[in-house]
């Protein structure tokens, strides 16, 4: 290319940039008058600003040096955009491309479309000012920042030809999430995944603050990127022209360093030494071509740019000028024509097709999306004789499951495991028969199941973890998030995000499904025997019971076959959100598979071979269970009642599927209130152990006509380092509080049944002295086991 060309190569990137500018400050503040045909009035202002130029300006500068190189270099590229409030920015870059008005076509390329645009932008019945769900070409919005560079590298994974553009706004940069995401690098393999560029935008300050990163002196912060393994390149200042010239020159050098790094891992087919990625660091003014000063006080280049930075436009004449000055700085008779459309030769200057990034399918990944191939879970099942007849351990017989599922996709490349260095605890580990855990590093001598290629991803951050899954869901792939339970409210805001996400994209015709987020929560509150009380909270259940009913679903299987028709079942699913909460330990098991899959595909059912009610008469009392402990821990409690009391009519009812405790108007797996009161009867009480807190299954039952009986036990916040049953009586979950509660709730049944509620509550006393004796749980309950022969099968 001549200096010729590219000269004028640079004045077309640098026209674009002021449209796009241009857009974005009208999204801000205009109703009407989009082209600026007539001097500004108050009546095309809108009456409330909303929306953020700070960051915007950068934002539009990297989005046109980005459609140069894509054209340049044919390059498969998509934006995502981590500084929070760049909405105007993606916005205005996808009305451009042309991407937009295909999306919406009532947003059209002309001075019509261009006043919907301006109008719908933070207008009630409108669009966020975010790059959200409704923004063509992201998969990430920004309004919690520091999931930027995560959801990138989850994009990249497995994705051979795509280049992740992120950019990382300063005061992103400053979150534990992200600076924990700059290590994504060292699971990065050049041969078979994508790759990354981190766009560190520093500009200086966040919303009434300075950032960190903004004012660390520059050999520092070279320092510190290095140390993180990367290569970075610089590009300081505020002329336009100069900053474009540099902008171009050194994405080119950034990508052929990325081309250069996959040809030689590709060309040899492994990788003897980690590649040192680049980043580029854009340092410009916050506001950059925005107003200098609003009223004496310093707005570019400072905080005062960060949100709207002339307020009150429409009650102020002086302030009204300056804004229409501000948006004719811009020469909007050179950008667009009479019509209101970008005029042609700048409408050559973005890619075509499937190559904008606003239209590119990894950011709606359900386009992309190959179904996952799955063995049938029958062949992993454990053979139960008789209720309780076998003991096995819950995950362990789903690690095999798991197991083929990553043998059956290894071609397709289509499915991980991410976990914080917990798969082989939490009894995954069979999936290590046929891979490793991802390891970029210098692998040793005596290192075991480290790879540099691999289906399992273990970092000890539960951040990276959602972020890199959400990230390879959204571009079309599969997962599974393995995690102790009580960790699992580390990414509790992440988990919102996301179901917000899904939530908005469903109601988008053109955003295709993708599939569900799925997580496994075990090393649960009543296993943690060493961890003790830290390790011991199960509350995140009631955080994604708050969720749309459409979006999620939350599974407590009680034994190994019924987890593998859940997990079978989940991985099925798309644009949900499922939590499975299971156990790792050894455990009976209740159920034959096939009895297991019918008691699954219902949700909640009476297990008839543990109850005592005979013919059509309503039980004396219902023994309700909800996890695998409680489960156990409730047919205990039936097993003494049923010799102490013998002529006490027992109902046990096992719920597998929390959200069938919502009435069916509010859950599509919500039991009908005729349905519900014939499983937990009008008038009856209800003794529920709940693996959980008690006060959710409150919330989940408060409409249904026998609620006032339902008496619900779970973990009441006691906990400590002890053995397991001892757990449970702190909490008085165990078998001799539930029956002592069954006895104290049926009517009259305390007085005739005195000499066994005595015998509970000695049983208690002892079990205390036992366990600080002997230090470990009294003979009778480690061998407890269900002593009647009854043929197991699903109940009603």
């Amino acid at each position: 290319m001549t200096d010729t060309d590219s000269r004028k190569e640079i004045d077309l990137i640098d026209r674009y940039w002021r449209a796009a500018n241009y857009l974005s400050v009208g999204q801000i503040y205009l109703l009407d008058n989009p082209l600026l045909k007539e001097p500004l009035r108050p009546d095309h202002i809108k009456p409330r600003l909303l929306g953020h130029w700070g960051t915007t300006p950068g934002l539009n500068f990297i989005y046109a040096h980005l459609n140069r190189a894509i054209r340049a270099r044919d390059l498969d590229m998509i934006y995502i955009c981590g500084p929070g409030h760049g909405g105007p920015g993606m916005v205005a870059n996808t009305y451009l491309e042309g991407t937009y008005s295909e999306v919406y076509p009532d947003v059209s390329c002309d001075e019509q479309g261009m006043r919907k645009l301006f109008r719908q932008f933070s207008f009630p019945g409108g669009i966020p000012s975010h790059a959200a769900p409704e923004t063509p070409g992201s998969i990430h919005e920004g309004g919690e920042l520091g999931y930027a560079l995560a959801h990138a590298y989850g994009a990249a994974f497995d994705n051979p030809d795509l280049i992740v553009a992120c950019v990382i706004g300063d005061g992103e940069a400053e979150t534990g999430a992200l600076a924990a995401s700059w290590h994504s690098n060292k699971f990065l393999n050049p041969v078979h995944d994508g790759a990354v560029l981190p766009i560190l935008h520093l500009n200086g300050y966040k919303i009434a603050n300075p950032t960190v990163l903004g004012r660390i002196e520059g050999g520092e912060l070279r320092s510190l990127l290095e140390g993180y393994g990367y290569k970075p390149f610089f590009v300081e200042g505020h002329e336009p022209q100069d900053m474009h010239r540099k902008m171009a020159a050194t994405l080119d050098a950034a990508l052929g360093r990325i081309a250069e790094i996959q040809h030689a891992a590709r060309r040899s087919g492994k990788v003897t030494q980690r590649p040192r990625w680049p980043v580029i660091v854009l340092r410009s003014p916050k506001g950059w071509t925005g107003p200098k000063e609003v009223d004496g006080k310093k707005v570019e280049g400072f905080w005062r740019a960060h949100q709207v930075p002339i307020t009150d436009p429409r009650d102020n004449p002086g302030h009204l000028k300056l804004l229409e000055d501000w948006m004719r700085s811009y020469r909007p008779e050179e950008l667009f024509d009479e019509r209101g459309a970008l005029r042609g030769e700048l409408r050559s200057l973005p890619p075509a097709g499937a190559r904008r990034m606003g239209a590119n399918p990894h950011a709606n990944g359900g386009l992309l999306k190959c179904e996952l191939r799955l063995p049938d879970f029958h062949d992993f099942a454990v053979t139960v004789p008789q209720p309780g007849g076998v003991v096995a351990e819950a995950t362990r017989v789903m690690g095999s499951f798991l197991r083929e599922v990553v043998r059956l996709n290894a071609d397709a490349r289509n499915f991980r495991i991410m976990g914080p260095d917990e798969t082989a605890s939490n009894r995954l580990d069979a999936v290590f028969d046929v891979t490793e855990r991802v390891w970029m590093e210098k692998i040793e001598p005596y290192d075991v199941l480290l790879a540099k290629d691999g289906r399992v991803m273990e970092v000890l951050s539960e951040h990276l973890c959602q972020g890199w899954l959400e990230g390879y869901l959204l571009t079309g792939r599969h997962g599974l998030f393995s995690c102790y339970e009580a960790f699992i409210h580390i990414v509790d805001s992440m988990f919102n995000q996301h179901a917000k996400w899904l939530k908005v994209s469903r109601r988008l015709p053109w955003r295709r499904s993708i599939a569900s987020l799925n997580y496994l929560l075990t090393s649960h509150v009543w296993r943690q025997d060493h961890n003790g009380f830290s390790h011991q909270d199960p509350g995140f259940v009631d955080l994604v019971a708050n969720k749309k009913a459409d979006i999620v679903r939350i599974y407590l299987p009680p034994d190994a076959n019924t987890l593998l028709w859940v997990t079978d079942h989940c991985l099925r699913t798309y644009d949900r959100i499922n939590v499975i909460v299971a156990g790792k330990q050894p455990a009976p098991q209740w159920l034959a598979v096939e009895d297991a899959a019918a008691h699954c595909k219902a949700g909640v059912g009476v297990w008839e071979w543990a109850g005592t009610e005979k013919g059509d008469a309503e039980p004396d009392v219902v023994m309700a269970c909800a996890g695998d402990v409680p489960t156990l821990e409730t047919l205990a409690a039936v097993d003494f009642l049923r010799q102490a009391v013998p002529d006490l009519a027992i109902r046990v009812v096992n719920v597998m599927d929390l959200m069938t405790l919502r009435p069916k108007e509010r859950h599509p797996h919500g039991l009908a209130d005729a349905e519900f009161d014939r499983l937990f009867t009008k008038d009856r009480p209800v003794i529920f152990a709940y693996h959980g807190y008690p006060y959710l299954i409150h919330r989940l039952t408060y409409k249904r006509t026998n609620h006032d009986n339902i008496h619900v036990r779970g973990f009441n916040e006691e906990g400590t380092t002890t053995t397991p049953f001892d757990m449970a009586v702190l909490n008085e979950l165990d078998r001799f509080h539930l029956a002592m509660e069954a006895i104290d709730r049926v009517p009259g049944l305390s007085a005739k049944a005195s000499a066994a509620r005595q015998e509970l509550a000695d049983k208690l006393a002892q079990h205390t002295r036992y366990v600080r004796e002997y230090g470990e749980d009294m003979p009778e309950i480690r061998n407890w086991h269900w002593p009647y022969r009854t043929a197991p099968h699903a109940g009603r």
